[in-house]
């Protein structure tokens, strides 16, 4: 990772892809010619909110988070007598919900791309391109942003400016509990009842996984962009996984072992969603500060 990307970032981790990708049988025909449209994408598939979800920062919080540090290093380097160009914004309609894919292909993506993800919006084309030029400034200049270890320089100002001495948001108990969630979720009587109406759907159109995370992990789908395969089997896909409620049962499975793991970790989380909270609304007060600050000088160029 980058100097200029040593910020924190959300880890979602999807344990089973590599467990279950092996364990694929692919022996894919061409599919059943009666094989119906998948209905519009649900709401509950766009919107999957878990327990632990509360204990990281969205991608959304990320970029709030990154913003006003931003505003921050700007001022450092700006009294050191270097420009400092900030980030671009990512409209938030162009950020990925949490949690798609987790169970097996997502509903809106798998229509149009197959199991192929969908290209960046603009705004996030953007902020990536921004990130990419700060890699390549002068070496005096990420000096200055970021110190000869990437931790310190402007950065560390920054972020003392930010948070005071409170440490970043430490995303190991949430990593390690959703992980955990994930795979005992996995092994419910109900989400294996469900997973085992998925497959006998899918094998009446015509293809042989056992489970839908083996079916988005196929090698077979390791090519440039998706093919017409690939996208037939993904339509499938999501139309058996809304017939045999893979989706409800299994978030339903999974929400009520969080909800467990949460209570006999709450000391451990406790620390995590209060950093969080603290830097998350250091964030939103430079933010609001700055827009305050932004239309005092508009009023007064009037």
């Amino acid at each position: 990772m980058s100097r200029s990307r040593a910020r924190a970032t959300t880890t979602l981790a999807l344990l089973l892809l590599a467990t279950t990708a092996c364990t694929a049988v692919e022996r894919e025909s061409t599919p059943a010619p009666h094989t119906t449209t998948p209905p519009p994408v649900t709401r509950h598939a766009k919107q999957l909110t878990l327990p632990l979800d509360a204990y990281a920062l969205t991608v959304n919080e990320t970029h709030v988070v990154e913003d006003a540090q931003d505003i921050l290093m700007r001022r450092c380097m700006n009294n050191r007598g270097m420009e400092w160009k900030p980030l671009p914004h990512v409209d938030a309609q162009d950020t990925e919900p949490p949690n798609v894919r987790r169970y097996g292909a997502g509903e809106a993506q798998a229509l149009r791309y197959g199991y192929h993800l969908p290209p960046d919006p603009p705004s996030v084309v953007r902020r990536n391109r921004a990130w990419e030029e700060r890699d390549a400034l002068p070496a005096a200049i990420q000096r200055a942003a970021y110190g000869s270890s990437g931790k310190g320089g402007c950065l560390k100002t920054a972020q003392h400016q930010l948070v005071g001495d409170t440490a970043p948001p430490d995303y190991h108990a949430f990593n390690q509990l959703t992980g955990t969630a994930l795979e005992t979720s996995r092994h419910a009587p109900e989400v294996r009842d469900a997973q085992r109406k998925w497959h006998l759907c899918m094998a009446k159109a015509g293809f042989d996984y056992p489970e839908p995370v083996a079916a988005l992990t196929s090698e077979r789908w390791n090519t440039p962009a998706s093919t017409p395969a690939e996208r037939a089997t993904a339509r499938a896909d999501v139309t058996c996984q809304r017939s045999a409620k893979v989706m409800a049962v299994w978030a339903a499975a999974e929400t009520r072992i969080q909800r467990r793991l949460i209570q006999h970790n709450s000391y451990r989380l406790h620390e995590a969603k209060s950093r969080k909270a603290r830097w998350l609304s250091a964030a939103r007060r430079v933010l609001n500060h700055e827009g305050r600050t932004n239309h005092q000088h508009h009023l007064s160029d009037q």
